[in-house]
């Protein structure tokens, strides 16, 4: 199949030396020689460069190495032909207008639902009615990056902010994946402007192939060191050619470089990269708008607020926040008349698990006197690093790490967590450890009610969502499985098409009594459909009995 760069900056930087070893492959150190393509965001324009010569023996692409373009935003693409001819119009990144903003577009994989068919009978994403682009070429990623632009030219009739976009594209993604998850490969670099590039992987490989197709990132900042590429030998010295502020993330099929730490995606994840970072929570999302990094258009108005299931996501340091005040308020440990920003501190010792970038300390810094953040993440802890909130900064599992911080804490929070974890058992034993006496457990989680809805579930749905759990088993086994898992009581959770866990309700209520919690504030809203059964926003505070 096809291979996918993109690079994503905080300052202009150019993408020759990746690019140099990403073009070797187009040809020489591996077979995709069926055309090569890079697009290139300046401005509000784009610059781009197709060949449907193999990169390696094409002079325009030995040119673009050799000449240092700068840029925020750019993807590249080499083509190994598995649909539509070897020509010009089937040659990656594809481009298209929406909005006043130039829309850029390279896939790697396949994707049954938009292959080899009439576009006009093929599905119709979201709330699109009516057809506005249409292909040029024969692949099947040319008609999914149609498809994409049309549904959100529905969905929006004015321009969106970042954390709506995010929510939507993510959305998408699911219901092009959904009943094709077996044999579906969709691994996508969109551009939108000048500042923001997203990054979907759902992983594969084809039959009879041992060829793994996903997607991996690295992100180069200071500390810099040298890096060798892998498809040639060359190597620079980046300490010699950077400023301290300088940060590139580097996004591509695989490693590009042979001395780098390089995270692939989980399946079904969604990136956002914007000045150099990845993105995957929404009020990290809605923070970035904030700063004036959105879409850009001379053309549209913009969105303002958003839909509530966006906001409910982008807000949840903020919600789990004026909860734990209500709470603290009913106890008479607050000021009744203060607004959350003046409550002095009622926690001496917090912690923050799963802290990322440092949102949710923000939310709560006012409230405790010392606060220790948790990530698993160095890059995150750098990012929290940044904010100034915390006192304490600790990498690691957030079941060890908070029981290796020798500390017992007053409140212990986790917002927009759970959704990744998928066995909570262990978090809810870990945090009452850690907890004094009387000590608060604050967080968020998706949820979802099994019961009647759980019964008209298909089998075939059931044997999808098992699956998606990342068992390799035949279909008969997984039937099976499932019929065990059912009876013993244990289905207590899925995990969405967007790599997200929810939990079943009830099991959060049993784990709650379970360790000794009692809980005193919940609060919940629509978040997204799975399966025809609605995902929860759900919000808690858990007291220690």
């Amino acid at each position: 199949m096809c291979q996918l760069m993109g690079m994503n900056c905080n300052t202009p930087t150019d993408f020759t030396f990746s690019f140099k070893g990403f073009a070797r492959r187009g040809g020489e150190t591996d077979k995709h020689e069926h055309g090569w393509g890079l697009a290139i965001y300046e401005g509000r324009g784009l610059r781009t460069f197709h060949d449907p010569l193999p990169a390696a023996k094409s002079r325009i692409a030995d040119f673009v190495s050799q000449y240092p373009i700068q840029t925020l935003n750019m993807m590249a693409h080499i083509r190994y032909a598995t649909q539509g001819t070897v020509s010009l119009e089937n040659v990656h990144p594809f481009q298209r207008e929406m909005w006043g903003i130039q829309w850029s577009f390279a896939h790697n994989g396949e994707v049954p639902k938009f292959t080899g068919k009439d576009f006009k009978k093929f599905p119709r994403l979201g709330r699109c009615k009516e057809l506005f682009y249409y292909p040029v070429g024969e692949t099947d990623s040319e008609a999914v990056f149609c498809a994409i632009l049309n549904a959100l030219r529905a969905e929006f009739p004015i321009l969106p902010t970042l954390p709506n976009l995010y929510e939507t594209i993510q959305r998408l993604c699911a219901e092009i994946v959904e009943g094709e998850e077996d044999t579906t490969i969709l691994n996508f670099l969109l551009g939108c402007g000048k500042f923001t590039q997203f990054a979907y992987s759902w992983p594969g490989k084809r039959p009879g192939s041992k060829v793994w197709n996903g997607l991996f990132y690295t992100i180069r900042k200071p500390p810099f060191a040298t890096a060798t590429l892998k498809d040639v030998d060359y190597a620079v010295d980046f300490t010699t050619c950077t400023n301290p502020n300088d940060r590139v993330a580097v996004i591509a099929t695989a490693p590009l470089t042979s001395n780098e730490e390089w995270r692939e995606f989980k399946k079904g994840e969604l990136l956002m990269f914007d000045n150099g970072w990845g993105y995957s929570e929404l009020y990290d999302c809605h923070e970035v708008e904030q700063q004036g990094r959105g879409l850009v258009s001379n053309n549209m108005p913009k969105q303002c607020g958003g839909c509530p299931q966006a906001q409910s996501g982008f807000n949840a340091p903020t919600l789990l926040r004026n909860l734990v005040d209500e709470y603290f308020r009913e106890q008479g440990q607050a000021d009744s008349s203060s607004s959350s920003s003046s409550i002095l501190p009622f926690a001496k010792e917090g912690a923050d698990l799963g802290c990322g970038s440092g949102c949710s300390g923000l939310a709560f810094r006012d409230c405790v006197t010392r606060l220790t953040g948790v990530d698993i993440s160095p890059e995150m802890i750098d990012r929290a690093k940044l904010r100034g909130c915390y006192d304490n900064l600790l990498v690691g599992d957030i079941e060890t790490a908070i029981q290796d911080a020798n500390s017992k804490f007053d409140i212990v929070f986790a917002s927009n967590v759970l959704a990744f974890i998928q066995d909570i058992r262990g978090v809810f034993a870990s945090v009452r450890n850690s907890l004094n006496p009387n000590g608060i457990f604050a967080f968020s989680a998706e949820t979802i009610q099994f019961g009647e809805a759980e019964e008209e579930m298909s089998p075939s749905s059931l044997v999808a969502e098992y699956k998606i759990l990342g068992e390799e088993k035949k279909e008969e086994d997984a039937r099976g499985e499932i019929a065990a898992v059912k009876s013993n009581d244990e289905f207590r959770l899925v995990l969405q098409s967007c790599a997200r866990y929810a939990h079943e309700t009830s099991y959060i209520q049993e784990l709650a009594a379970e360790f000794g919690f009692e809980i005193v504030k919940t609060q919940e809203s629509d978040l997204r459909k799975h399966c025809d059964q609605m995902v929860k926003n759900a919000v808690y505070v858990l007291a220690c009995r």
